[in-house]
């Protein structure tokens, strides 16, 4: 059993910054995945960034350049650091954890808000 809980949404004027972070309590040790998907509304859920236990970091385009994402293993957490917040941002982002690679079952956050305006 995996409990993924998310943090750090909230309201940033556009060109800001936020960072999330998403820990999974479970006892299962080197997780080989996490990352962020986000999904706003009227819209399908979108991948936004990885981190694996490798070192390995993916990013969907429209991200790229603009948001890092980082893990601390020991502590089973993710982060995602989004700069320069644009309009087409908010969503609500939710972290997902993929605790083995030879297997498909992954687990999900509730997800945190993020808003983006003036």
């Amino acid at each position: 059993q995996v409990d993924v809980v998310e943090s750090g949404g909230g309201l940033v004027q556009p060109g800001g910054s936020l960072r999330l972070s998403c820990t999974a309590s479970t006892t299962i040790n080197n997780i080989f995945r996490m990352g962020w998907y986000r999904q706003a509304p009227g819209k399908e859920r979108e991948f936004v960034a990885f981190a694996s236990l490798r070192g390995t970091l993916n990013y969907g385009d429209s991200v790229k350049g603009r948001f890092t994402v980082s893990r601390d293993i020991a502590k089973n957490t993710v982060y995602l650091q989004m700069n320069n917040l644009r309009p087409d941002d908010p969503a609500v982002y939710y972290c997902n954890v993929e605790p083995r690679s030879w297997q498909t079952m992954s687990y999900w956050g509730k997800g945190t808000q993020v808003t983006v305006s003036d």
